[in-house]
């Protein structure tokens, strides 16, 4: 970036928060074991042998005699999708670094781990680093979905490493990317090497979170900047009293962004896709519990609302999981016999006639664009891309045709003017909040401190985050410690799970007490854009998730 606008030459300047542990002296800030119950997954200890069955840690004050005196060179990647805050991660892994030792040395690789493949990087000076602070996006250095996973890319990494005397690698991201970075570290400690891996939790789904993890960052940012723009239509449909506005959020394999940005903005219908799998509802359930809202408002004369539907909604309903999996058999098992077929009409009649009778009858019943959808739209490993598929406009779709049939028997009066919305990428690059500025760097700081100890094979662990950013409590957790197996496009893989809405836990709940409330009035909050700079009680507020998760 050339140009800078006045709040970001202001946000450049911002200060971060170090928790107190963090803000001592490196050599001041000793690793303590924790003792935890370690994973006791069998088939996890047979892949990981070298790096399974290591305690939790977290650090404290007090002198470290150990910690590593001569300067390093670190590594640090983006892996996958944009998160506000990554700037501060690096920020922070640069400034803990270089406060040990002036002469440490740390390099980006371009483009994630094809960066580290291609041996293509750029050193990460205090010059070039200084005007990233506090920005969003990765543009410093890039990101990429790249999985260094095979015996030749291990190698291929492990070569370039020594070319490059890279004594540790920290990896920015989600679930399977810290995945990776488990597999990384197994490898790298079988051959006996001394690299360190160490891996960073970020994705602005929040499906990464467990026990250890309370939140990963981005978050915050990405969900108060979908929260002002559905605060905005809120606002707007109270003043048209016209529209019912279907909005689709980012979420593909969990439904947090949807929930805390309902919990934020108080919608009158908001779909959460653990409910819908929990209570077994089909496609015609929901449409038709929607179209009794529609008709209940219309009956007081409000032909308008809002509609928070989640990305991935379309996964958690039982009978489309079915026709997904079916779908995806049939292809698996005719892929040279569909792809001698020459037109996408002869494709469908072959796909469909190998369906079973209840997946024919719902993906007929579907409309055609959306049906389309359903097998032409795959990704690289053959399977269906859910996120694509729009399922705001099926709603309203399917909303209109049994609306209008209705109508024709006199038993709706009212009118339905539908507008679809998609808010994703809006959210993923934005400025980030003081909470995900501090959070961040706090979060690159500490594995920082977890290199500079020789630790490999975790995950950087910032906890207790209600507190005060000073208070917050550091470490870190094995990576091992949070994998299951799940099988994988056929094959049973070791995996960080992904954490869908617990349905039995506060956030829900806040938003299941209060939804007949918001189905029939005008309980709207517009919660504005992101404030940086005033009161605390503005600038330091944290997600609805977080305060909820954590009260009593």
């Amino acid at each position: 970036m050339k140009e800078y606008s006045d709040l970001q030459r202001a946000r450049n300047i911002f200060k971060p928060i170090l928790p107190n542990v963090l803000n001592n002296a490196i050599n001041n800030i000793t690793p303590i074991i924790r003792n935890e119950v370690i994973n006791t997954n069998l088939n996890i200890k047979k892949i990981f042998p070298n790096t399974y069955g290591k305690p939790n840690i977290h650090f404290k004050n007090g002198v470290n005699c150990s910690i590593i005196k001569k300067a390093i060179k670190v590594a640090v990647i983006f892996s996958g999708g944009q998160a506000p805050g990554g700037h501060n991660v690096v920020a922070g892994i640069f400034d803990g670094l270089k406060r040990a030792n002036k002469n440490n040395v740390l390099i980006g690789y371009l483009g994630g781990a094809s960066g580290i493949l291609h041996n293509q990087y750029k050193s990460i000076e205090q010059k070039n680093l200084s005007n990233y602070r506090n920005t969003g996006g990765f543009n410093l250095i890039y990101s990429g979905r790249t999985k260094i996973e095979t015996i030749e890319q291990l190698s291929l990494m492990k070569k370039n490493f020594a070319s490059c005397n890279i004594d540790a690698l920290i990896i920015i991201g989600g679930d399977d990317s810290n995945t990776n970075a488990a597999i990384i570290a197994e490898y790298f400690k079988k051959q006996n090497s001394t690299t360190c891996i160490i891996g960073v939790p970020k994705t602005i789904d929040g499906d990464l979170q467990n026990k250890y993890i309370e939140i990963p960052f981005g978050f915050d940012t990405a969900t108060k900047i979908y929260s002002e723009l559905v605060g905005n239509i809120c606002i707007d449909v109270c003043s048209s009293r016209k529209y019912w506005h279907f909005i689709r959020l980012m979420g593909r394999s969990a439904s947090h962004i949807t929930l805390e940005v309902g919990l934020q903005t108080h919608p009158n219908i908001i779909l959460i896709g653990e409910e819908i799998l929990a209570k077994k509802m089909t496609l015609s359930n929901i449409v038709d519990n929607i179209i009794n809202i529609i008709i209940k408002r219309s009956n007081l004369n409000k032909n308008f609302g809002i509609v928070l539907v989640p990305e991935g909604l379309i996964e958690f309903i039982p009978e489309i999981r079915e026709l997904i999996a079916n779908l995806n058999d049939i292809i698996d098992n005719h892929v040279k016999i569909i792809g001698q077929l020459q037109s996408i009409e002869e494709k469908e009649k072959f796909i469909y006639s190998k369906l079973s009778a209840e997946s024919y009858n719902l993906i007929k019943s579907l409309p055609n664009n959306i049906a389309s959808q359903f097998i032409l739209d795959r990704d690289p490993h053959g399977n269906i891309q859910v996120s694509s598929i729009e399922t705001e406009k099926l709603l309203i779709t399917m909303i209109e045709q049994k609306l209008n049939e209705l109508s024709s028997i006199g038993k709706y009066h009212g009118s339905f003017n539908a507008i679809s919305h998609f808010f994703g990428y809006e959210g993923r690059c934005g400025m980030p909040s003081n909470f995900d500025a501090n959070y961040a760097y706090a979060l690159g700081y500490n594995a920082s401190i977890l290199v500079l100890n020789g630790i490999t094979g975790y995950l950087s662990s910032v906890r207790h985050l209600t507190r005060d950013p000073a208070l917050w409590e550091c470490g870190g957790i094995p990576l091992t410690n949070m994998m299951t197996i799940e099988k994988r496009n056929g094959v049973d893989k070791p995996v960080i799970q992904k954490t869908l809405v617990n349905i039995h836990a506060n956030p829900f709940l806040e938003f299941f007490n209060n939804k007949d409330k918001w189905i029939l009035n005008e309980d709207y909050i517009s919660p504005g854009p992101i404030q940086y700079f005033g009161s605390k009680n503005i600038t330091n507020v944290i997600t609805q998730t977080l305060k909820l998760k954590h009260k009593k």
